[in-house]
């Protein structure tokens, strides 16, 4: 290429880009033309939307119409005789009186509401029992080889009074009622099921039929925790002996015999299915719930009833949806109450007979709560006064031995252990006193203790009943909250907890002369001094209510020493101390034979050493 021809190819680019920039377009332009292709692009948009949906709603008024003519022959294909039953209107009816506020729904013919209305949840909400998303409730058989299930077809309700029935009907003359009742101001609940004109729809070799019950119980109390370690399924068998799942674990078990009913109870209430011709094969479960904050468990009941085949079968049933309250489950007479663990043998003897007519007593007369506590500690700490007197005595006695007992360690330190302990029994026959005599007036007094652990707990008259800085009694109370959880313990300080230990420590260490003389004895103390900080740890999210009255008795127990002092002058007690060594040894034949073992035992001892050293 010459220098010409570069020349004209130069201007020739440079026409083309000038031109270029000649007829480029303004911005207003370029705006405009952005808006044109927006429009342009939203109606096509448009446009095909309306394609999809012209679509859609064709096959959808396709399906609709597949599905209208063809719908009673599929209801048919899969429920039979119950075809008619497929779908309804899902209505809910109200049964109430004045404690129970019930819905019943047309679908399943079954429980979907239950409101306590006496009763209010820990954060003083509306008390439900059930809702419609927690429970399931219906009867399972096979009919014309095909497997019904009641709780997913729909009843026809009526109403007459505090009565309702629920019916699924075959026809007129086949049906399935579910009746409802109630009585003015309980919480019992009548239910029967009759089946009517089914001999010829029910499976001829079906001998039974299955009632299915499923319950998420709904949380209620402030402690969630807790209240799960307490819920689980009930049951008594036709022996009345009561029995439960494991509270605390996910259980499952198919019972060995009948049961009269079966109740999914949680901390302060029940539901409980009451049959008393018996539920047969019972299968039971319990799994707790850890991925909700409003519900604590899946409880379950599989129960059988036998069918006859006859015109009409009919299962007289009550249903409970209530209170754990002993006195109102005992009025029924059906062993309801027995679902609450007032403790084994005497202990549940001593809440059954003493300690629940006690607080009845105290309850009646309006006070509140804390008041009611106090009264029940002064009353069964001057029950127990003569045993408290007895122990304070002993303690007394061993006190004014101890200088002698002392010497005794001294003089055997080195010595057979054997020697040392025949010396000091020695010296407790000589003085006359039982060594044991702090510890057996404590040990009768034990059973109330324990009992006392057993009542407060289940109590649910202590339920939102607030005292001092407790805002419930039958809950813990706090009044510092921790940035961290200790294991065991939690994360809240519980101050009646603090000074119920600070008190027991304290009395152990106003008792702790009767420990001393020797190593078991030490051991004992150690043991009465660990006691309390167990309880401090266990029992920082157990119910206050408790940790108070172990705090009064205690601080009762002081004063009631207190005062046995001015009764008993230690001058004339070791007086009689001394007096009673110079009087003969009255043996029983129980220290007789114990003396001669300790001889034998000894002897034994003595040749087993001559045996080494030769």
């Amino acid at each position: 290429m010459d220098k010409n021809t570069i020349i004209g190819l130069s201007l020739i680019g440079l026409i083309l880009v000038g031109f270029s920039i000649y007829n480029s377009p303004s911005d207003a332009e370029i705006e405009a033309l952005n808006k044109q292709r927006d429009s342009i692009a939203t109606v096509e948009l448009k446009q095909k939307q309306l394609a999809q949906k012209s679509t859609i709603n064709a096959s959808a008024i396709a399906i609709a119409n597949v599905t209208d003519s063809a719908k009673a022959e599929i209801a048919k294909t899969n429920l039979g005789s119950f075809y008619a039953s497929a779908s309804g209107e899902n209505k809910v009816t109200t049964l109430e009186n004045e404690v129970l506020r019930l819905g019943i729904a047309n679908k399943g013919g079954r429980i979907v509401y239950c409101e306590l209305k006496k009763y209010k949840t820990h954060d003083k909400k509306t008390l439900q029992l059930i809702d419609k998303d927690s429970s399931s409730f219906g009867l399972h058989f096979v009919a014309e080889s095909r497997n019904i299930h009641t709780d997913s077809l729909y009843f026809k309700p009526t109403l007459s009074g505090s009565k309702l029935t629920m019916r699924l009907e075959v026809s007129a003359n086949q049906y399935i009622d579910y009746e409802y009742s109630l009585t003015p101001n309980d919480y019992l609940v009548g239910f029967n099921v009759s089946l009517v004109g089914m001999q010829n729809i029910i499976a001829t070799s079906a001998s039974k039929i299955n009632l299915k019950w499923t319950q998420k119980t709904i949380n209620q109390e402030k402690n969630k925790e807790n209240e799960g370690n307490v819920t689980s399924v009930f049951y008594q068998f036709a022996d009345d002996k009561v029995d439960n799942l494991s509270e605390t674990s996910d259980a499952k078990e198919l019972l060995p015999q009948k049961v009269k009913w079966v109740s999914f109870k949680q901390q302060y209430f029940s539901q409980i299915l009451v049959n008393n011709a018996g539920f047969e094969t019972p299968e039971v479960e319990s799994n707790r719930i850890s991925d909700s904050s409003k519900y604590t468990k899946s409880l379950s009941a599989s129960l059988a009833m036998p069918y006859n085949h006859t015109v009409a079968v009919s299962y007289p049933m009550q249903m409970y949806m209530g209170p754990n309250h002993f006195k109102t489950l005992a009025s029924h007479n059906l062993g309801l109450e027995k679902e609450i663990n007032l403790g084994w043998g005497i202990i549940g003897w001593v809440n059954k007979y003493l300690v629940i007519n006690l607080f009845k007593v105290f309850t009646s007369w309006g006070l509140s709560m804390g008041i009611v506590i106090l009264l029940m500690t002064l009353s069964i700490k001057l029950l127990l006064s003569p045993l408290t007197f007895k122990a304070y005595l002993s303690s007394a006695k061993m006190k004014l031995l101890k200088p002698e007992m002392d010497a005794i360690n001294a003089k055997f330190a080195d010595a057979d252990p054997l020697k040392k302990q025949q010396e000091t029994m020695s010296l407790y026959k000589q003085a006359g006193v039982n060594p044991l005599g702090g510890c057996v007036p404590m040990l009768l007094q034990l059973p109330i203790l324990l009992a006392m652990f057993r009542f407060f707990p289940t109590a649910i008259e202590l339920r939102q009943q607030g005292f001092l800085w407790a805002d419930d009694l039958s809950s813990y109370d706090s009044i510092a909250t921790l940035p961290f959880t200790i294991p065991l313990y939690g994360n809240h300080v519980s101050l009646f907890t603090l000074l119920m230990t600070a008190s027991t420590i304290i009395y152990t260490r106003m008792n702790s002369g009767q420990f001393g003389g020797n190593a078991q004895m030490e051991q004992m103390k150690w043991m009465m001094y660990l006691m309390p900080l167990i309880f401090c740890v266990s029992l920082n999210s157990y119910a206050s209510g408790l940790s108070y009255y172990y705090f009064i008795a205690n601080m009762l127990t002081f004063s009631i020493q207190y005062l046995m002092q001015f009764t008993v002058d230690d001058k004339k007690l070791h007086a009689q101390l001394q007096e009673n060594k110079t009087k003969p040894i009255k043996k029983s034949r129980f220290a007789e034979r114990l003396e001669q073992m300790q001889k034998q035992q000894q002897a034994i001892k003595g040749q087993q050493k001559q045996i080494k050293k030769k």
